[in-house]
C-alpha cells in the first residue's frame, strides 16, 4: 500500500472481510482474503506474486482462489503491453454481480418452493414451512423495492 492506512490496519480488515466471506458465503478463507486485497491494494492490479505476499497464501491455494473469482467475473485478469506477468483486479461491476446473483437465486427459489406449496401437503406444518420460505423472500423484495408513494400536487 502506498499512502492510505498502517498496512498492519489493512491486514486486520482483510483479515475480517475473509472471516465474513466465510461464514457468510462459503468461501475459503484464502479467497476472501484475496477479495478483500484487491478491494483495497494499490496499484488495483496485483500479480498473483504480489497478492500471496500481501494476504500469506500458498501458490496452490492462491491459483484456486484465483481461479473461482475469474470465473465468477468478480476478478478480471490484465495484461500489460511488454509484460508476461498477469495481473489480477477486482471487476468494476463486482458488487453488482454479486448482488445480483443473489437475487436471481432468490427469484428461483421462490418458484421451487411455490412449486412445493403446489405438492398438496396434508400436514399444514410442512406446508408453513415453505410458506415461511416464500414470505421471506416476498418480504425482501417489498424491502428492495418499496411501493411508489403518491405525489403531492399542492
Amino acid at each position: 500500500m502506498r499512502d492510505g492506512p498502517d498496512l498492519t490496519k489493512v491486514l486486520d480488515w482483510v483479515e475480517r472481510v475473509a472471516a465474513f466471506a466465510s461464514g457468510e458465503w462459503g468461501l475459503t478463507p484464502v479467497t476472501g482474503r484475496v477479495l478483500a486485497w484487491l478491494m483495497a491494494c494499490a496499484p488495483p492490479e496485483q500479480s498473483a506474486a504480489e497478492i500471496a505476499g500481501a494476504v500469506g497464501a500458498s501458490r496452490a491455494s492462491l491459483t484456486t482462489s484465483l481461479r473461482l473469482l475469474t470465473s465468477a467475473r468478480i476478478v478480471g485478469r490484465v495484461h500489460r503491453p511488454g509484460d508476461r506477468t498477469v495481473y489480477y483486479r477486482l471487476e468494476d461491476d463486482a458488487w453488482s454481480t454479486i448482488i445480483e446473483r443473489q437475487l436471481t437465486a432468490f427469484t428461483v427459489f421462490d418458484r421451487l418452493a411455490a412449486e412445493g406449496l403446489r405438492l398438496g401437503w396434508a400436514d399444514d406444518e410442512q406446508a408453513a414451512r415453505i410458506r415461511s420460505a416464500r414470505d421471506s423472500i416476498a418480504a425482501l423484495h417489498r424491502r428492495l423495492d418499496p411501493p411508489a408513494q403518491p405525489v403531492d400536487n399542492q
